[in-house]
């Protein structure tokens, strides 16, 4: 292992996410060990600096510290417990999740992994892949006191890391944003679109009522994604979908009527069953145009 002062880290799951991550721990000095899926991914930030590794194992048995960017709760779990990332992780080492799972989930990787003598932090981001790069991401914590200020250093790296309670909660507050995030859109898409469809220039209406109290970074950027048609994948439809359903599921557990989210996770599963899934969660505006046949 080379020696630096430097926390060394495993990095499991390398997509638009986990390789801008990556590349930020690399420029930071930290000894990265990269594994994903595919090698191809892998080859990619391997050229960057990080050491490529065949199996989460090999890459978490080095590492003072483990991130995972995989894509859902049961990937983590089997990533974990079924492919050995958990068994190869040395007592006291610490595995922060920045994947968008289930509370329930989070709770229970914390659970098993602490019976390994293993910390654990639910830490999932929002600020996409832009923010990635940026090292602006807004990071949503749960775990231990300790645990988050021992991540401290890295966290920092990529954003602004806030702990908003226990195990569990960082998941629960990223589902809130996704709420409000998928909800946002479609409100936005669906104004621009009404205005449109009323003879109004949709950039100039966004325009108009940017800087009032409609305005919001949903307006700026997503909105202008929308009047510039520009829908390729920062975020995409189905992982708002995947949030959106995840918030339903966790509203069920703690006995919460969610409306409004029940009403756009409907919206989203269309625009995903007519073939948008692969768009930007802003391409909601696509299928919003659709039903009133607009282009």
């Amino acid at each position: 292992m080379p020696p630096t002062s430097r926390p060394r880290i495993a990095l499991l799951g390398i997509g638009l996410m986990g390789l801008r991550v990556g590349r930020r721990l690399l420029q930071a000095g930290h000894p990265l060990y990269a594994w994903n899926r595919t090698s191809a991914s892998t080859d990619v930030l391997a050229a960057d600096g990080a050491i490529a590794c065949a199996t989460p194992a090999e890459a978490t048995s080095q590492a003072d510290i483990t991130i995972s960017f995989l894509e859902n709760g049961p990937v983590v779990g089997d990533v974990l417990f079924a492919q050995g990332a958990a068994q190869g992780m040395a007592r006291g080492s610490l595995f922060i999740d920045m994947a968008s799972i289930q509370p329930r989930e989070a709770r229970d990787h914390a659970a098993r992994l602490g019976e390994m003598g293993v910390a654990h932090l639910d830490a999932p981001v929002s600020g996409g892949t832009v923010g990635a790069e940026a090292g602006t991401l807004a990071i949503m914590v749960g775990g231990k006191p300790g645990d988050f200020e021992r991540a401290r250093e890295v966290l920092d790296i990529l954003g602004r890391a806030t702990l908003v309670g226990p195990h569990g909660a960082g998941q629960l507050t990223k589902l809130a944003n996704q709420m409000i995030v998928g909800i946002t859109i479609g409100a936005v898409a669906e104004a621009l679109l009404f205005a449109a469809k009323g003879g109004a220039d949709m950039a100039k209406v966004r325009e108009a009522i940017g800087g009032g109290f409609a305005d919001s970074r949903i307006l700026q950027l997503h909105g202008q994604r929308m009047v510039e048609r520009d829908f390729a994948p920062r975020g995409s439809m189905k992982t708002q979908l995947k949030d959106m359903r995840n918030a339903l599921a966790t509203a069920q557990e703690i006995g919460f009527d969610a409306p409004i989210t029940a009403l756009f996770e409907g919206l989203y599963t269309q625009g995903v069953g007519h073939g948008l899934g692969e768009l930007d969660h802003s391409g909601l505006f696509v299928e919003l145009a659709s039903r009133n046949a607009m282009q």
